[in-house]
């Protein structure tokens, strides 16, 4: 792949990773199309789309990164029924990597901020949490979690002491 066509996406992503050492690794992309609108602002990944740096791991069938003249900041995963978006990153206060799957993630990268929306399913160290919706927040370490609007996909977490 051309080094001219990966520049404006390695400057951009290089500033979004929440651990400090995460954004010195080199970024690794993989997709079947990839489309830079730098007019936009805007890197969209379809097809199995794939991306790694240190140790963050984002896998979806479409990922979108949005920029501006600082970075990027949000990235958005759309997932399928039969394979949801899927966000794996170390933590520096956890044990283990926080690993999360849901139909569609939203990294909000300045924020800190991982929003979960549709099947959502997050495993922190021992624990895990399931709902509709799931907000976890890296910077505090905090997780929100809440029902599906009809009421019908209640929160269900199980904790290990």
């Amino acid at each position: 792949m051309n080094k001219a066509f990966l520049m404006p996406l390695l400057i951009l992503f290089s500033h979004a990773i929440a651990l400090v050492t995460d954004n010195v690794e080199s970024i690794e992309v993989s997709a079947n199309m990839v489309v830079i609108d730098e007019k936009n602002k805007l890197s969209t990944y379809t097809g199995k789309a794939s991306i790694t740096q240190g140790s963050l791991t984002l896998n979806a069938q479409t990922i979108q990164l949005f920029s501006n003249q600082q970075g990027v900041i949000k990235i958005i995963a759309k997932g399928t029924h039969k394979q949801p978006a899927h966000y794996q990153q170390n933590q520096p206060n956890q044990l283990r990597f926080i690993v999360a799957r849901a139909l569609n993630i939203t990294y909000l990268t300045k924020q800190g901020l991982v929003h979960l929306k549709g099947k959502a399913h997050l495993v922190q160290g021992l624990d895990s949490f399931s709902g509709d919706m799931l907000d976890y927040d890296i910077k505090n370490d905090k997780i929100i979690a809440n029902m599906s609007k009809d009421g019908k996909q209640r929160v269900r977490f199980k904790i290990k002491l």
